[in-house]
C-alpha cells in the first residue's frame, strides 16, 4: 500500500510541488522484494521478541488431541514436530479468507488476498469480488500501480457498517480515482478462457430491471470477507464446537465452555483486526496471571488503508439514533485545514458524535490523509471517558492535520473557527 502510493504520488502529485520528474517508471519486482524484506523483518523481530521473554517456539501446525488428568495433549506436526501437555491452552489461530461456491479459487486467475499480494506483473483488468476492507485495499494497490479495476458488491450500499459521511466520502473519493463499482451484482460465476476471465454477475440496470453482466479480465480477486481458522485443530477431542459463524464461543473472561481452554482475536466475535486480538492477548495473559484483564470493545480504531484512509472508532449516527440515543454532531473539512492544504491533500472530513446531553464522545469518524493516525487521539479521549469540550479545549500544534480533529470537536457545540 505505501509502495503504490509513493509511485502514484511520483506520477500525480510531485510536479505540483515543483519536483519535475520524466519518466516515472514502475519496477514491481524490487517493489515485491521489498515488500518480502520488510515483512522478514517483522516477522524475525517477532522470534527476538520470543527469545527476550524466554517463549518456546514450535514451528509447525498444532492441533488439541485430547485431556487426561487435567492436562491438555496438543500435538505439533512439522519442523517442530513434537507432542506437549498443558493445564491451559490459548487458541490464536486467526483467519483465512472467505471463499464463494461460485468461485472456486486456483491461486493464478481467481485468487484470495493472498496471491494478490505476491502478482509478478500488473494486470490490465483486475475484478474485484467484494468492497469490504480486503476488497478496497488490493483493489487501490493495483489501480495505482496502472490496472483498470471494477469492483463488484452484493450489498446495495458502500460500507454499510460505517457512518453515511465518511463511507459516501470515500465512495467519491475512489470513484475520482478511477475505480468502478457495480452494487447490488450477485456473482454467478467465472469461466477461464485462455488467458482470460469471464466473470457473470446478477445486476440490475438503471431503472431497476433485472439483467446479467459479463465481464472479461486477467484476474479476479475474491474479498468476500474472511473465517474463522479452525481447519484440523481438533476441538472436537475436548468436547468444542463452532458457532453458526464458524467462530469459537467464549465468555467475558475470554474462556470457552470447557474450563482451561482460552480463545482470542479472529477466532472468536467481534471485529478481525490485529490490533483487537493483540489487547485480547494481553487481556487472557493478566488474566491467567491472575490480574483483572480487560478490553473495551467501544474504543476499539477500525482502518481501512485506501487513500484517503477511512477510520473509526465508536458508534455511528445511524446506530446511536436507531437505539434512540440523542446527540450533537460536529464536522469539519480537510479543504480548510492550513496542512491538508501544503500537503495538496484536501479530501476528506472528520465528524464526532457527542451525547447530547453529557457531551460525551460516542464515535469518532475520519477520512482522509493519515486517518489512521488521527484516530489515536479519539481512542484515548474516549477510553478516558472524554467530552468533545476536552478535545476543543486540547491546544493542538498548528499547522498539523490533528487541527481538524479539534475543530470538529468545538463544531459539535457550534463554535468551529475556521470555516
Amino acid at each position: 500500500l505505501d509502495s503504490s502510493e509513493h509511485f502514484l504520488y511520483a506520477r500525480t502529485k510531485l510536479s505540483k510541488h515543483g519536483v519535475k520528474i520524466e519518466n516515472v517508471t514502475l519496477d514491481l519486482e524490487t517493489m515485491m522484494k521489498r515488500k518480502d524484506t520488510v515483512v522478514r523483518q517483522l516477522t524475525q523481530g517477532i522470534d527476538g521478541i520470543f527469545k527476550k521473554n524466554k517463549i518456546t517456539r514450535l514451528l509447525g501446525t498444532g492441533a488439541l488431541k485430547g485431556k487426561s488428568g487435567g492436562q491438555f495433549t496438543v500435538e505439533i506436526s512439522g519442523k517442530d514436530a513434537a507432542t506437549i501437555e498443558a493445564p491451559r491452552v490459548l487458541l490464536a489461530t486467526g483467519s483465512e479468507p472467505s471463499t464463494l461456491p461460485s468461485l472456486p479459487m486456483d491461486g493464478k486467475k481467481i485468487i484470495s488476498s493472498t496471491e494478490a499480494l505476491a502478482l509478478t506483473s500488473v494486470p490490465k483488468h483486475m475484478v474485484v469480488v467484494g468492497a469490504g476492507v480486503i476488497g478496497l485495499e488490493m483493489g487501490s494497490v493495483w489501480n495505482r500501480l496502472g490496472s483498470k479495476v471494477t469492483v463488484l458488491e452484493y450489498q446495495t450500499q458502500f460500507l454499510p457498517t460505517c457512518d453515511s459521511a465518511v463511507s459516501k466520502e470515500l465512495f467519491r473519493a475512489l470513484q475520482k480515482q478511477g475505480l468502478e463499482f457495480r452494487m447490488g451484482a450477485k456473482v454467478k460465476g467465472a469461466k477461464i478462457q485462455g488467458d482470460f476471465v469471464v466473470i457473470e454477475a446478477d445486476v440490475l440496470d438503471a431503472d431497476g430491471k433485472p439483467g446479467t453482466l459479463k465481464l472479461e479480465c486477467d484476474v479476479v480477486l475474491v474479498a468476500a470477507g474472511r473465517r474463522a481458522y479452525t481447519q484440523q485443530l481438533g476441538l472436537e477431542s475436548v468436547g468444542l464446537a463452532v458457532d453458526k459463524r464458524g467462530c469459537v464461543e467464549i465468555d467475558e473472561h475470554f474462556q470457552t465452555k470447557v474450563p482451561g481452554v482460552f480463545a482470542i482475536g479472529d477466532l472468536v466475535r467481534g471485529p478481525m483486526l490485529a490490533h483487537k486480538a493483540e489487547e485480547e492477548g494481553v487481556a487472557i495473559a493478566e488474566i491467567m496471571a491472575g490480574q483483572a484483564g480487560h478490553v473495551n470493545y467501544d474504543a476499539i480504531p477500525n482502518v481501512i488503508y485506501t487513500w484517503p484512509e477511512l477510520a473509526t472508532v465508536g458508534a455511528t449516527e445511524e446506530e446511536l439514533k436507531a437505539r434512540g440515543v440523542a446527540v450533537k454532531v460536529g464536522t469539519f473539512p480537510f479543504l480548510a485545514n492550513g496542512r491538508a492544504k501544503a500537503m495538496d491533500e484536501p479530501e476528506g472530513l472528520v465528524k464526532i458524535i457527542a451525547d447530547a446531553t453529557t457531551d460525551r464522545v460516542l464515535g469518532v469518524h475520519i477520512v482522509g490523509a493519515r486517518a489512521s493516525d488521527m484516530i489515536a487521539e479519539a481512542v484515548s479521549v474516549m477510553e478516558f471517558g472524554g467530552s468533545a469540550e476536552d478535545i476543543a479545549r486540547t491546544c493542538h500544534a498548528h499547522p498539523t492535520l490533528s487541527e481538524i480533529v479539534k475543530e470538529a470537536a468545538l463544531a459539535v457545540d457550534g463554535r468551529r473557527i475556521h470555516l
